[in-house]
């Protein structure tokens, strides 16, 4: 039998299912398809639309207003607050991510083993799945051309001795196999074709108003239509998996009645960014670098960020006033980010009676302190790559043009002065058998529930030091798989 994406009609209001899935992202996806592999009657359910790849230009307002929850203006509230981004349409952040893969340390997986007694947790196992993960996406380093972009952060960590590498995506490429002609292998294109294979139906643009529960056991959930709000809809479960990443899963779960250790332990990569004047076109306005920078990691690394003009418009706006000239020269212009590994935390906190819960986000001394140290070894790592300006993302910046104006720019650095923002969420959920740590246990049951599930980014104990697709998507697929064993 093959399932897909259903078209809903005044008929089909109600529905039945086996495992209702919310979210269609790296970990709705992956459980989808796992779990209509071994037989299980499957019901994705997605807010946002179904986007079909190169229907909307990368990094454009376009995709922004038809990909991104709220138009990707979200803000975790804190000194400094930190913007944040989420996907909002069908296969999740897959679609409108850089792509860009890593797989995780294994001495973090270790950690997490150890610290939060996740069970069945060897590295191993996790290895092959992610060897699996890779065949399906098609990971791989760039077969021909680098963009500029990506050669100003090789060539510039090359000139100080500072250890770099290209990152693989999840991409296929043309015979000419140049960085801008890659295919983005998304969850639309992978993960998702292969449930509906197996029999796995979705319904797009509905929004999860909540879960019905009766004591430990979860009933039903309650949808709205977000193109006809005059339409709800209903479904009956037998479980339900949610999988709405970091910010929203925990949301669903406190509605639901779900409280211990949810939404209590949020962790991301804060980054600050700074935009780099060359003498020639440097620009790639759909794409970003594969170099990324680790001589400082795992506390601290580099690397290329979306430089789309409105984006490098944005980059500038802390300074406005000395800065804002220079946006007419962005095709020599790059926007570039220095991440770290923060030790802050935040929480994510449903409000009754208002649709999206409220984020806050506490960063420590030492993350701010970071911070500045990772601009400014940016800012250096810039100047060595050839740059003849670079224009820091903090009110007040000075022009950086030479070694001697970084002493400046370091003495006016403040945290609570720049652009923070992040596009990694983790750990909301946390996994694991000690019930003083973790919401849930080792293959993402919720602790107090009977058959309510979490399956993605929320589950991750902390926020691994690399981008956290490739730990989602494994973690995703080892809980789906005991799951699909203990439920035959």
């Amino acid at each position: 039998m093959t399932g897909g994406v259903i078209n809903e009609t005044p008929a089909n209001r109600h529905h039945d299912c086996d495992v209702l899935i919310i979210g269609s992202g790296a970990g709705g996806a992956t459980t989808a398809a796992i779990l209509a592999e071994a037989g299980h009657q499957v019901l994705i359910v997605e807010e946002g639309e179904w986007v079909d790849q190169g229907t909307v230009v990368p990094f454009s307002l376009e995709q922004m207003d038809r990909q991104y929850r709220s138009g990707g203006v979200t803000v975790a509230l804190g000194l400094p607050s930190i913007a944040y981004t989420e996907g909002r349409c069908a296969g999740g952040g897959t679609e409108v991510n850089s792509g860009l893969y890593r797989r995780p340390p294994e001495e973090t997986l270790e950690r997490w083993r150890r610290e939060y007694s996740i069970a069945e947790f060897g590295s191993d196992p996790l290895f092959e799945i992610l060897d699996e993960v890779e065949n399906a996406l098609s990971v791989q380093t760039v077969p021909g051309e680098h963009t500029e972009s990506s050669e100003i952060l090789r060539r510039g960590a090359a000139a100080l001795g500072w250890d770099h590498d290209e990152i693989p995506r999840w991409m296929t490429y043309p015979e000419s196999g140049a960085a801008i002609d890659g295919r983005r292998q998304s969850m639309t294109r992978t993960y998702l074709p292969r449930a509906f294979a197996a029999g796995a139906n979705m319904l797009t643009e509905h929004r999860l108003d909540r879960i019905i529960c009766k004591g430990s056991r979860a009933l039903r959930a309650e949808l709205t239509s977000t193109s006809n709000e005059d339409r709800p809809v209903t479904i009956s479960f037998r479980d339900v998996i949610v999988c709405g990443g970091a910010i929203q899963t925990p949301a669903i779960l406190q509605r639901a009645g779900f409280h211990h250790r949810i939404g209590r332990t949020l962790a991301v990569h804060p980054t600050v960014k700074l935009a780099a004047r060359f003498d020639s076109e440097v620009n790639t306005p759909d794409d970003v670098p594969v170099y990324q920078v680790k001589e400082f990691a795992p506390d601290l690394s580099f690397g290329g960020s979306a430089s789309q003009p409105g984006l490098v418009a944005l980059a500038l706006t802390d300074n406005w006033r000395d800065f804002g000239s220079a946006v007419t020269s962005w095709p020599d212009i790059a926007v570039y980010y220095a991440a770290i590994t923060s030790q802050g935390r935040g929480l994510v906190q449903a409000i009754p009676g208002v649709r999206d819960p409220l984020v806050t986000y506490r960063l420590t001394s030492r993350d701010r302190h970071l911070l500045g140290q990772g601009l400014a070894r940016l800012a250096l790592l810039m100047l060595e790559a050839g740059a003849v300006e670079v224009f820091p993302s903090f009110r007040g910046a000075p022009a950086v043009r030479s070694r001697a104006d970084l002493a400046e720019m370091t003495a006016n650095f403040a945290a609570t002065k720049a652009s923070v923002m992040t596009v990694h969420l983790c750990s909301t959920v946390p996994m694991g058998e000690n019930e003083d740590r973790c919401a849930a246990d080792s293959f993402g049951k919720i602790h107090g529930a009977d058959n309510v599930y979490a399956n993605d980014a929320s589950l991750l104990p902390d926020a691994p030091g690399v981008n956290p697709q490739a730990s989602v998507m494994a973690v995703s697929i080892r809980n789906a798989r005991h799951f699909a064993d203990v439920r035959s």
